[in-house]
């Protein structure tokens, strides 16, 4: 691979490397590797490292940019954002494929195309930015892909429940949506909360939680399956 081409996706990628080498093993797909004469690393430990590395930088942002979520949705949203199919998505944005070290069998088989070749090849790379510039270099290049799917409207898994039914509601202006506490239960370290969401005083979704903010989200998710969404 020439010198050039890495130039050009460390350009593509927003980072310049202190150790290119980390980055020239991430581009190795192992088919590659067993194909050289020389003795080569592919980039199978460097995508064990990367899903890690993704894995708590995602787990960390969304946990502290939606406190509303129960943990089922937490583990929803961030099983969406690091799947295969986003990680392949955010690989192709850099067009990985064109700077990937594959067998010539994997080459004529367009192994470049490939999204699991694709996505592992993405997780490479986030593991040799963090072993190149620590976990801060990496939290940044992970976060410039994952921040925009979480917030693109277009994504309704990515919105919490009660403001997609507030912009159902508010379709119509005369009609009112309110949260009303039923009943709270337990000590302070381990109360329970009830609370039913009422559309123009008619009760359209009742949900319970560990603190407010979480009940009203089950009575939204709950009001937002009676209407059909």
């Amino acid at each position: 691979m020439k010198e050039l081409d890495i130039n050009l996706l460390e350009k593509s990628m927003g980072y310049k490397f202190n150790n290119i080498n980390y980055l020239e093993t991430a581009l190795t797909h192992s088919s590659y590797a067993n194909e050289s004469k020389i003795p080569i690393s592919s980039n199978e430990r460097l995508e064990f490292l990367g899903d890690a590395v993704l894995s708590i930088v995602v787990s960390d942002y969304i946990f502290s940019q939606c406190p509303d979520f129960p943990e089922g949705d937490l583990t929803k949203l961030r099983a969406s954002l690091v799947c295969e199919k986003s990680l392949c998505k955010f690989s192709r944005s850099l067009d990985v494929g064109s700077f990937l070290k594959l067998s010539h069998g994997e080459k004529t088989s367009d192994g470049a195309k490939r999204p699991s070749i694709l996505a592992d090849a993405f997780e490479a790379i986030i593991a040799a930015i963090y072993l190149d510039g620590g976990m801060k270099k990496a939290k940044e290049f992970i976060l410039k892909f994952v921040v925009p799917d979480i917030k693109d409207p277009k994504l309704k898994t990515f919105k919490d429940y009660k403001t997609q039914l507030q912009e159902i509601i508010q379709q119509n202006h005369e009609e009112s949506l309110k949260y009303i506490l039923t009943n709270q239960t337990g000590p302070d370290h381990d109360k329970r909360f009830w609370i039913e969401v009422s559309l123009n005083n008619n009760i359209i979704g009742k949900g319970k939680g560990k603190s407010k903010k979480e009940a009203e989200q089950h009575a939204a998710k709950e009001a937002l399956e009676l209407m059909g969404y």
